[in-house]
């Protein structure tokens, strides 16, 4: 049950009614989904809401598949009920089969538990795995911004950052163990 009473769309304002039809010609549908129905007691967060999921969700250089895709990985990370099937449902549309969904919840559960080992160990970034997505090493992508003019201090903090963490690697640690 939401918090708030659901706006029905005979009953909204002219305003709000823009946005519902907005949406149901958007995504080929007949009805107003319940979440907007709810945040349309905020008239301008329901338009801001709707036009930057819109832009969003709009193909681009990944496809709207894709990124529904995404949204049901990020939902079931999140425990959204809501959400989750509101997102199977739009890639349903745009042909995600169970196969897919199987494979697409596979690397959730798997990314889940490893992100949550990396956090609980806190693992600290390989320095060439860092340098290789910098595009540091000459071997991944080119940087992604050269600043204007380069300053000596951030290289020195940067060689000094590296010297610290390969001296605390070499020091035993309270258990006589490297590390």
């Amino acid at each position: 049950m939401t918090t708030v009473r659901m706006i029905e769309y005979e009953e909204a304002s002219a305003e709000v009614r823009a946005v519902f039809d907005d949406i149901m010609e958007s995504r080929g549908i007949d009805f107003v989904p319940n979440f907007w129905k709810t945040i349309a007691h905020h008239p301008p967060t329901l338009k801001s809401v709707w036009s930057h999921l819109k832009r969003v969700m709009a193909p681009g250089a990944v496809d709207a598949k894709t990124k529904e895709m995404i949204a049901i990985a990020v939902s079931a990370t999140n425990g959204c009920e809501y959400c989750i099937n509101s997102h199977i449902a739009g890639a349903r549309k745009l042909g995600m089969s169970d196969a897919e969904f199987g494979e697409l919840m596979a690397v959730v559960g798997m990314f889940n538990q490893t992100n949550k080992l990396v956090e609980g160990y806190q693992v600290q970034v390989d320095e060439r795995i860092r340098r290789f997505v910098q595009g540091e090493d000459g071997k991944g992508p080119p940087p992604r911004e050269a600043p204007a003019k380069a300053s000596a201090k951030p290289a020195k903090r940067a060689a000094a950052r590296r010297a610290d963490s390969a001296e605390r690697r070499k020091a035993p640690s309270k258990s006589g163990r490297p590390g």
